[in-house]
């Protein structure tokens, strides 16, 4: 199997200062995969684009654009500046957030066209606690989110029905936010629970038309990688009984490691290995193997990019 690397120095801009989200992070997760040469010389290596004001606006409201674009002008002149205790921003940050955006859509274009089987988005900043009213956690722009609005809308043969699975240690409180009432986007979380933001409940299923299309599962903190996969199993299992996607997007957050600072469950390199080979069987179940993985959390700058190198190695296979 082919697989893209969407990616760009241009991530680095985006400057948090001292912050778990920070630079190193990017550069750990680069020369993880530069570890492995005949990894990094087998990926279809590819730059992302600007997200427009049309494909942000199929997820967020107009007044979260204003808020992050202003807050950039503003750090012009102090360097940064909070939108909340936990979500930093400087100059060029809102620049990098539509990078990180647009480069999930390159993604989709990427294996929508056939020019590759899947797609790793190596972006900052994250993005899947920003909702359709509020950059928040350390997110600007849902990246996940708006890559499958405008998979759905550029196309409308090919990709009707689009599984978002997010195995970051935190909820993706803004990505089920925004699809909460869609049953045409089905989204799929195991996190830890309770933690931040505080969502994610067993019984959040979605309201109205898209009710029944969120799975939850909630995770006790200390939970063996074994005890993690099984019930990640019985999730995966639960989804495609009732739903079959055309394109498959991970929200790969690594972050549940058992090294991470930001998470208390116990996952290692390996436990990561075996989901993403079982998302890879599930995108191919429905005839187009289809998956694109977009970089979440993830901050054990001495474990991260051996994590995304067994990740991406098991994507290439």
């Amino acid at each position: 199997m082919s697989t893209a690397l969407i990616y760009s120095d241009e991530y680095l801009k985006h400057d948090t200062g001292r912050h778990p989200e920070g630079r190193e992070r990017y550069r750990a997760t680069l020369n993880g995969l530069m570890a492995d040469e005949d990894l990094w010389n087998s990926l279809v290596k590819l730059d992302p684009r600007a997200a427009t004001d049309e494909e942000l606006l199929q997820c967020h409201s107009a007044r979260v654009i204003a808020r992050v674009t202003n807050a950039c002008s503003q750090a012009a002149a102090c360097d940064r500046v909070s939108l909340d205790p936990d979500t930093v921003v400087s100059v060029y940050s809102e620049t990098a957030a539509r990078l990180a955006a647009g480069g999930a859509c390159r993604a989709v274009d990427v294996v929508a066209t056939g020019k590759a089987d899947s797609a790793f988005v190596a972006c900052r900043p994250p993005g899947h606690h920003a909702t359709a009213g509020q950059a928040m956690g350390f997110c600007l722009y849902n990246n996940v989110a708006i890559a499958a609005r405008y998979a759905q809308a550029t196309y409308p043969e090919q990709i009707k029905k689009v599984l978002i699975v997010d195995f970051d240690v935190h909820h993706g409180n803004g990505t089920q936010d925004i699809f909460y009432d869609d049953p045409m986007v089905f989204y799929y979380s195991l996190h830890q629970y309770p933690w931040y933001p505080g969502t994610g409940a067993a019984d959040e299923r979605g309201v109205r038309e898209g009710e029944g299309y969120t799975l939850n599962i909630p995770v006790e903190a200390m939970t063996e990688a074994e005890d993690y996969l099984r019930k990640f199993e019985w999730g995966l299992e639960s989804v495609m009984k009732n739903f079959s996607p055309n394109l498959v997007i991970i929200s790969a957050g690594f972050d549940a490691h058992e090294a991470d600072p930001l998470g208390q469950l116990r996952l290692n390199d390996e436990s990561y290995r075996r989901m993403t080979a079982r998302l890879k069987e599930a995108a191919g179940a429905t005839g187009k193997s289809r998956v694109v993985s977009c970089l979440e959390g993830g901050y054990n700058l001495r474990t991260l990019g051996d994590t995304v190198r067994a990740h991406a190695q098991e994507l290439s296979s």
